[in-house]
């Protein structure tokens, strides 16, 4: 029994390092935080080891916006060395990007499980499918619009992102290119939302779940130290080559790839439901 437990121990070890691995190539290649991928590994994780449906979820999140923080910070400095960041979309998306996360914090609070999945579910396939399918065609404007608006979207990307365990650069990726911004510059732009989401979305997890009485030892709130250490050191390792990996491919190359990554996350949570 302890030789099976110290095999399932050295396997979900494993597979959090990879997961931490692929999470740094797609935060560099996508300007996402890597939570798609992060998440549903801990889910899988978290489970096996016995953690109650009620604190699963929030726990997976909290602990995928902890390991984004360091992987954001590489993500940006990175894609902001080679000049792509729009500095002034930023500037316009800090507060209500804040604001956002900190609504979708108080609302996963007092959230069922199930609500988590289906945002999760939601939010992938529509940006899959805008991806996939719409090409071109799904355009909002020739430019990004006025501030009311952009304050809109900021609000959006950040709630959705603290209840999906992500940095946020998915959703401000397809907006942006809604708005006809070019897709590399959306990307770079993208790997800076992660910073406005990742830090007060992880230290919102940590005081939202302080001394639950369910959650799992080495855990600060609904953050998991252990997940944290297994997940940030190659996911910072592996970040400058998806980095490297975005300004060399093409921007339909790029769509795509990230369209079928979507699809298959949003499946693996359907059959989770």
């Amino acid at each position: 029994m302890g030789a099976l437990a110290l095999g399932q121990t050295a396997w979900l070890a494993a597979a959090l390092a990879v997961a931490g691995a692929c999470s740094g190539v797609l935060a560099g290649l996508f300007g996402v935080g890597g939570g798609t991928v992060m998440v549903p590994v801990l889910y899988d994780v978290f489970s096996l080891y016995g953690v109650p449906d009620d604190v699963l979820m929030p726990l997976c999140v909290g602990t995928s916006l902890a390991v984004i923080v360091p992987t954001s910070i590489s993500s940006f400095i990175g894609h902001y060395r080679n000049g792509a960041v729009d500095v002034g979309v930023l500037k316009v998306w800090a507060l209500p990007i804040t604001l956002g996360v900190l609504g979708g914090i108080l609302a996963a609070s007092v959230a069922k499980p199930i609500v988590f999945k289906i945002v999760f579910i939601i939010v992938c396939l529509f940006l899959a499918t805008r991806l996939l399918i719409g090409k071109d065609k799904w355009q909002l404007g020739d430019g990004l619009p006025g501030s009311t608006t952009m304050t809109g979207y900021g609000l959006l990307i950040g709630s959705s992102a603290s209840l999906m365990g992500i940095g946020g650069g998915l959703v401000a990726n397809v907006v942006l290119t809604l708005h006809r911004f070019p897709i590399h510059a959306a990307v770079a732009t993208a790997s800076g939302v992660g910073l406005f989401v990742s830090i007060p979305g992880a230290l919102g997890y940590v005081v939202a779940g302080w001394g639950h009485r369910d959650l799992p030892p080495l855990s600060l709130g609904f953050v998991s130290l252990i997940g944290f250490a297994l997940l940030t050191p190659l996911s910072l390792l592996t970040v400058r080559y998806g980095v490297n990996l975005a300004h060399q491919m093409q921007k339909r190359q790029m769509e795509v790839a990230l369209a079928l990554y979507l699809v298959f996350i949003s499946l693996r949570f359907v059959v989770a439901l």
